[in-house]
């Protein structure tokens, strides 16, 4: 290459000549990246950020947000915090991600001084990887549990107790002691001494539904408290094998073989959502519970409440899975010139329309079920666990057909999550790829499969008796804050550390010069409101803290004590590595810190002729002393 000038950010050094071996089986002679490789084609990285994005959250939290929230009147504010979080920061990670060609620890070389915030995001990614495939196994398990003539949770049975009714039921009554008088006793004690209650002196209490009881007593084997570990429970961990296995045949391959896999796991939920729909539809009472998601009469004055806009925009944040690594480690896969601009704006928005789409899925048949059961529509809305696997099988057992019904239902939750696991442990494999180019050339598939082997022994104490507890556990701790403050410092270092205006031009080389005005948007909410309104949730979330239960039962304190510990493991090594790297520098203190706040000499593009196009324009002609430009390709970089 012809000799430039080196800019003042980079050490320059002695031209190296690489040779790169192309005997990689995943990457192929048609890579741009024939280091690394590169998507096959543009729709395999759309459908798996597609995949990535829109997960089990799309289905089970955010049709209740917007019936708790006001109806249609959520769609305000959640479509205002798309476009001053959620869209901002989906573009800055891709664009990162593309640029460098780099996963999510790696990419720091953009600010050495935050590297820790990478290892912070892959740290947390670990943990909610962990669990995140339990539920997975518990959709294999209800799903297996489907292939019945009759549903096993329709009725009540050999598992279930007095408790298990789908009406309330009696639990005391007046019982006569002689003329005229009478006494008040549990029925219990009525049925063991052969008693008659006074009609009219029942007193109700609401029954635990056939599918709430099947899902404690026989799905999870549920135990008292997380301090009563018990046993694995067997099916449970096959299932958990099961699942691992799933995701380690599609990522064998590396992202070969999981772009193909996501044409079906991205595509299949929307069939199944729109099967549901048409069938929701027809049901009586599916009027009713659409109603009740939209609202006959959207209440526009909860708007006012700050509780809304809070979880709006907590909504859009975690459902477009920004901040945990991914977007990062799947966009570093694409050729340097893709849109991706264009990217972001697509998957944001079929993320958002896919959660407002199947809201109407779910509450059509919702609505079905509060009208069979003479309840309000209000008295059956669950979110999370509580509709997956409690409200809308219970809903699903009362169709005719209900095992198919349910096989299609639990086949979407399955699709749902696992191409968000696939994201998940491809930004594990792509940190190690970076860190240990070598091996993974020669040995992907192993280094793959030995990931997911690890990932699922970690999660066995998830499918023991107390494992639900364990889920939530973690995702209290590690799936909130940490995330959060990885985003915060993002935002603030790669846009008022390195620079916005310097991000921008970075990006520009990417996708093409635009006009001032095009970046008018991006530079408000990277500089100003993207911050301080992640800022903002941050705060409000410490502050409402509140002690984690299930159900009504607490977590002891040793383990609310684990989740805290949990998750300053998370973070602590933002800390630690910013103090390694200011005691690496040279020069005092202040020094240091200035040298760490800037790009380390192998920053840019990875592969050479697109670093070349980084210099153009850098070098001044009047300058008489040529210097060489890095050669930055493959094991040459530095770490």
């Amino acid at each position: 290459m012809d000799k430039l000038k080196c800019p003042g950010f980079f050490k320059c050094r002695r031209k190296e000549t690489i040779t790169i071996s192309t005997e990689n089986f995943h990457v192929d002679e048609n890579d741009e990246n024939q280091e690394r490789g590169n998507w096959s084609k543009k729709s395999d990285y759309l459908l798996s950020l597609i995949g990535y994005a829109v997960g089990l959250g799309n289905v089970w939290r955010f049709p209740y947000l917007t019936y708790s929230n006001g109806g249609g009147a959520f769609l305000i504010p959640y479509t205002i915090m798309l476009a001053l979080a959620g869209l901002p920061l989906f573009f800055l990670e891709c664009s990162m991600g593309q640029f460098a060609s780099l996963g999510p620890i790696s990419v720091w070389r953009i600010l050495p001084l935050f590297q820790g915030v990478g290892i912070t995001m892959v740290l947390i990614s670990i943990f909610v990887t962990i669990y995140y495939n339990v539920i997975i196994a518990y959709s294999l398990y209800y799903l297996f549990a489907s292939f019945q003539s009759e549903l096993p949770w329709k009725y009540c049975s050999y598992w279930s107790d007095e408790n298990c009714s789908r009406s309330p039921i009696v639990t005391q009554c007046n019982v006569s002691t002689g003329p005229g008088e009478s006494i008040q006793v549990n029925k219990s004690w009525i049925n063991l001494n052969n008693l008659t209650c006074i009609n009219g002196s029942e007193i109700y209490q609401p029954g635990q539904l056939p599918s709430e009881q099947y899902w404690d007593k026989v799905a999870l084997q549920r135990s008292s408290g997380m301090d009563e570990t018990g046993v694995i429970v067997w099916y449970l961990a096959l299932c958990l094998l099961l699942a691992w296995l799933i995701v380690g045949a599609a990522l064998f391959k590396g992202i070969k073989s999981s772009g193909k896999v996501v044409y079906f796991t991205a595509l299949f939920p929307y069939v199944v959502l729109l099967i549901l729909l048409i069938r929701g539809a027809t049901l009586e009472g599916a009027s009713k519970g659409i109603a009740y998601y939209i609202g006959s009469q959207s209440n526009f004055t909860k708007l006012r409440e700050a509780e809304v806009w809070k979880d709006a925009a907590t909504q859009i944040f975690y459902s477009l899975s920004v901040a945990w690594g991914g977007l990062v480690a799947l966009s570093s896969y694409n050729k340097f010139h893709n849109n991706c601009y264009s990217d972001a704006i697509v998957v944001c928005l079929t993320n958002c329309l896919t959660s407002v789409f199947a809201g109407f899925a779910i509450f059509s048949i919702l609505g079905h079920m509060a009208h069979i059961s003479g309840k309000e529509v209000s008295q059956v809305v669950k979110s999370g666990f509580d509709l997956a696997f409690i409200a809308y099988p219970e809903a699903l057992a009362q169709l005719p057909g209900g095992p198919f019904w349910s096989i299609l239902f639990f086949f979407m939750l399955l699709t749902l999550g696992i191409d968000s696991q696939f994201a998940s442990v491809e930004t594990i494999t792509t940190t190690i790829q970076d860190l240990f180019p070598k091996l993974m050339k020669k040995m992907r598939g192993p280094v793959t499969l030995g990931c997911c082997l690890i990932l699922f022994l970690l999660g066995l104490v998830c499918v023991t008796q107390a494992g639900i507890y364990w889920v939530l556990l973690i995702d209290h701790f590690c799936a909130g804050w940490g995330i959060l403050i990885a985003a915060i410092l993002e935002t603030v270092g790669v846009i008022w550390i390195y620079g916005g205006n310097r991000f921008i031009k970075d990006i520009e080389m990417m996708i093409g010069t635009k006009k001032w005005i095009f970046w008018l948007w991006w530079r408000a909410c990277w500089f100003v409101a993207t911050p301080i309104l992640l800022s903002a949730i941050l705060i409000w979330s410490l502050v409402q803290f509140r002690r984690p239960k299930y159900g009504q039962i607490p977590y002891p304190d040793w383990g609310v004590a684990l989740g805290w510990c949990m998750i300053i493991f998370c973070i602590a090594w933002i800390p630690i590595v910013a103090v390694i790297k200011i005691s690496q520098a040279k020069g005092n203190i202040f020094q240091r810190i200035v040298s760490c706040c800037k790009p380390a000499s192998n920053w840019g593009p990875y592969l050479e002729r697109h670093r070349g196009e980084r210099y153009k324009g850098m070098v001044d002609p009047k300058r008489e002393s040529h210097l060489e430009i890095p050669t930055i390709s493959g094991n040459s970089i530095p770490e």
